[in-house]
């Protein structure tokens, strides 16, 4: 018996909720009694992991499972998870992980709970606390079936080094020919990913067109931040679709999240209040993102936003 996390590569280098996973994974299993195996494709920092709990590390190396493909990917887990006995799967609620875990759960005759924010307050039943409602509110779920499988919420859990000697395997597993399709995909190099980033920098219509996000770039660069916007400002074409955040668009679990001339839409607000910490800046002093902020700035976003970056960069360079 084992429980078994799949951290999850990007470029070779394991991804920050990688590590979060393992992390939790690593206090599942010693609340079961047993050990913790870690899978992973296409990394080059397999080690790492043996610094957040893993005591087993299954790792894979096929240049034909990149880029991602959810059914093969659902596969594999399967036979790692049956090679490894493992009663609880553990996997990232990220685009990824929550598009191919309840592929995971059918092929293990698995029960499943995506956006976990908590450890298991009973393994006996097996229950687990998580968001529902476009996180507005919480349930626990039970899990009755012999295998569960879980989809932790990015910074529910956070990092918790807890240092193993542990061991590394080369893991193959049977791969359909015919499902290796060759794919092609837009890729950003250099930069944050909203999925990845701890600080996102959003901004709305109060930016009054794209010729005025040089200065919300900025901000993200001076704050190692990924840039975000709003639904609308993606439909008129101002910033990619894949910078949209929201209740339609990609969720943000940040520790911060600045908002800039964004109103509040109920929609945006569903996709982006789990973040931690919320900041919002908008001339409104009725926008109701101004409900749900920590933090708030009744001001021109021309006005502050040069100044807050001035502020930043004074203050980075005091404290190098």
């Amino acid at each position: 018996m084992s429980v078994l996390v799949f951290a999850e590569s990007s470029e070779g280098k394991l991804k920050k909720t990688a590590l979060e996973v393992t992390s939790y994974g690593k206090k599942v299993a010693e609340q079961m009694g047993t050990n913790l195996v870690v899978l992973t494709i296409n990394s080059n920092e397999a080690s790492i992991l043996y610094n957040y709990g893993a005591e087993k590390v299954l790792t894979i190396t096929n240049k034909a499972l990149n880029p991602f493909n959810a059914k093969i990917y659902a596969n594999i887990v399967k036979q790692a998870a049956e090679k490894e006995s493992a009663k609880v799967v553990i996997i990232d609620s990220n685009a990824n992980g929550l598009y191919f875990a309840p592929m995971v759960s059918a092929n293990l005759n698995a029960g499943f709970a995506s956006n976990v924010i908590a450890l298991p307050s009973s393994t006996a039943p097996f229950t687990v606390k998580r968001k529902t409602f476009s996180n507005k509110a919480f349930n626990n779920t039970q899990i009755l079936t012999d295998v569960k499988v879980i989809a932790l919420a990015k910074n529910a859990y956070g990092l918790v080094e807890n240092k193993v000697s542990g061991t590394t395997e080369e893991f193959s597993p049977v791969l359909v020919e015919s499902n290796l399709v060759s794919t092609s995909i837009e890729q950003t190099s250099g930069k944050v990913t909203i999925a990845d980033a701890d600080i996102v920098v959003s901004a709305g219509r109060g930016l009054k067109g794209p010729e005025n996000w040089g200065m919300i770039e900025e901000l993200a660069s001076v704050l190692g931040a990924a840039t975000a916007c709003s639904k609308p400002v993606s439909d008129l074409g101002w910033r990619p679709h894949s910078e949209h955040v929201g209740q339609t668009g990609k969720p943000v679990s940040s520790n911060l999240y600045i908002a800039i001339g964004i109103s509040g839409a109920i929609q945006h607000l569903a996709g982006v209040n789990s973040s931690k910490v919320k900041v919002v800046i908008n001339t409104d002093p009725e926008a109701p993102f101004f409900k749900a902020a920590d933090y708030g700035i009744v001001g021109d976003a021309f006005e502050v936003i040069p100044k807050l970056i001035e502020k930043l960069k004074e203050f980075k360079a005091n404290n190098a």
